[in-house]
């Protein structure tokens, strides 16, 4: 069973910046995708991720946020930058092995004045 920790979150005003990182163990499959998705009211979307090497981004954060993947390590990390209020929700990170799907338990980020 794969188990994802995450790390960081938090509050931080308007403008400022929060770094949340992730680590999978215990895969004994090839990990292909790994990111950070934002839970809605009727679904977690996709806020970063990387699947076998390549970058995908939500249209609202391009510009001031970047994931970075280990494939190999199994990590993933999405700095932050000039959050907005509308950033504000809990975060999953996310990983993918053929046939299995595996989530963290989320972490809160709250931006507000």
């Amino acid at each position: 069973q794969v188990q994802l920790d995450e790390r960081g979150g938090g509050l931080v005003q308007p403008g400022g910046s929060l770094r949340l990182s992730c680590a999978a163990s215990g895969s004994t499959r090839p990990i292909y995708h790994m990111g950070w998705y934002v839970q809605t009211r009727n679904d977690r979307e996709l806020v970063a991720s990387v699947t076998d090497g390549t970058s995908n981004y939500r249209d609202s954060v391009k510009g001031r946020f970047t994931v970075s993947v280990d494939l190999l390590k199994h990590t993933v990390d999405l700095q932050m930058n000039n959050l907005k209020p509308e950033d504000t929700g809990v975060y999953y990170c996310n990983a993918r092995s053929p046939g299995y799907d595996f989530w963290g338990q989320g972490t809160q980020v709250t931006v507000s004045s």
